[in-house]
């Protein structure tokens, strides 16, 4: 008589022509014994568990980069939107998925970047899509203290939602003070276009009024006034020179005391803000695209805007914001320019690149070329818009709110 087998755990083998292929059910065996899934795919509890902690370990990183001021939920969305191709050649039909609708927006305007033009608008939409439109008394003033940054971001985040906040101030990082981060906007334009443009603004005003100028710089010596651009650059002025010319990436660098320094710190992580926090940072130069953009980004707050811009009326008030009796450089001046603005316009075209990334994205052509040796100037139209900078950016909104009532 044969004998029957025995396995180890005493008793009769359950299956003396061997187990079944994938291994014994549940409870038969000891778990520290490997078990087969599939021929080649095995795995331990000391696997499971590895992948388990490797998972939590993950999961609790994630977190603590978001409560330590990671991107916000929306641009998160945005992304997983837009998808993750960067591809030049990217020329995908426009998506039609309806984007997640956004409450806090904040639009730090940079000076002399056709802000005016934008703030007017914004005053039209808020009234028209009934949004909280939250604008500063505060004009000149783009760097803050600590306590400064505090209690502006507390204000702003006490504003009844939706709003959208404006205001000529370097970037604030909301979630280092316990806020929610909110949706970032902005426009920028041609680095050396936008110094001419502020240079002659400061001395001889625009179309709003012959005088405007002196009473935005009551101060200045007419021997200053009428200083020279050329003598201005060639000679080295400081108005002409760093760090006044480094004025474009402080705007998205922050609040931190290296931002104001020209050089690759401040440059590294302006371009980290503008992909982290920002939904859009437009050219002026492409102002009606940067519209489009924004209506098909922001709907609650800038749909119909286009049509508005588009308007003989608005266009009628956007002549008065011209700057006057601007002239253009030296080519010798403007290349010592170039130069000393290296930093600003490396910023510039990476942003112009991200710009065009997304236009292609949304079906919108761009002309690419290959940026010339030193920058093209554009003569201003009656269409573009200018406001003050800096310490010299003083209160423009009364004349907004003057126009707005007509």
């Amino acid at each position: 008589m044969k004998k029957k087998q025995q396995h180890p755990g005493g008793g009769a083998d359950p299956w003396p022509h061997g187990a079944p292929l994938g291994g014994a059910p549940p409870g038969l065996g000891s778990w520290k014994r490997r078990v087969s899934l599939l021929p080649f795919l095995r795995f331990s509890l000391r696997d499971y568990g590895f992948c388990m902690a490797t998972l939590l370990v993950f999961c609790l990183g994630s977190l603590f980069y978001q409560l330590s001021g990671g991107p916000p939920r929306f641009l998160l969305d945005l992304r997983q939107y837009l998808g993750n191709s960067t591809y030049l050649d990217d020329h995908g039909p426009p998506p039609s998925k309806v984007l997640p609708f956004p409450s806090q927006v904040v639009y730090n305007r940079v000076g002399k970047c056709g802000s005016r033009t934008v703030v007017l608008l914004l005053r039209i939409l808020s009234e028209k899509h009934g949004f909280n439109l939250v604008t500063s008394d505060i004009h000149n003033k783009t760097r803050l203290t600590k306590n400064e940054q505090m209690e502006l971001i507390k204000n702003i985040s006490t504003a009844e939602q939706p709003y959208l906040f404006t205001r000529h101030v370097h970037f604030l990082n909301f979630s280092r003070f316990g806020g929610d981060q909110p949706v970032y906007i902005n426009i920028i334009r041609d680095p050396v276009n936008r110094f001419l443009s502020n240079y002659f603004f400061r001395r001889f005003g625009d179309w709003r009024g012959e005088q405007n100028h002196m009473i935005r710089t009551p101060s200045m010596r007419q021997e200053e006034r009428y200083l020279d651009i050329n003598e201005c650059i060639l000679e080295n002025y400081p108005e002409c020179s760093n760090p006044r010319l480094f004025y474009i990436i402080p705007y998205f660098c922050g609040q931190h005391p290296r931002c104001r320094e020209p050089g690759e710190w401040a440059l590294e992580r302006a371009k980290l803000n503008v992909n982290e926090n920002f939904l859009l940072v437009g050219i002026l130069e492409e102002l009606e695209d940067v519209l489009l953009l924004l209506e098909r980004f922001l709907p609650h707050y800038f749909k119909g805007v286009l049509s508005i811009y588009k308007d003989p009326e608005h266009r009628k008030l956007g002549n008065m914001t011209v700057t006057v009796k601007k002239t253009v450089p030296s080519p010798e001046a403007v290349q010592i320019l170039y130069q000393r603005m290296r930093y600003e316009y490396e910023f510039y075209h990476y942003v112009k690149e991200q710009f065009h990334l997304l236009k292609r994205k949304f079906g919108l052509k761009s002309h690419v070329s290959r940026p010339p040796l030193r920058p093209q100037f554009f003569i201003p139209t009656p269409l573009e818009t200018e406001e003050p900078i800096d310490d010299e950016e003083q209160d423009d909104e009364k004349w907004l709110e003057d126009i707005y009532k007509r």
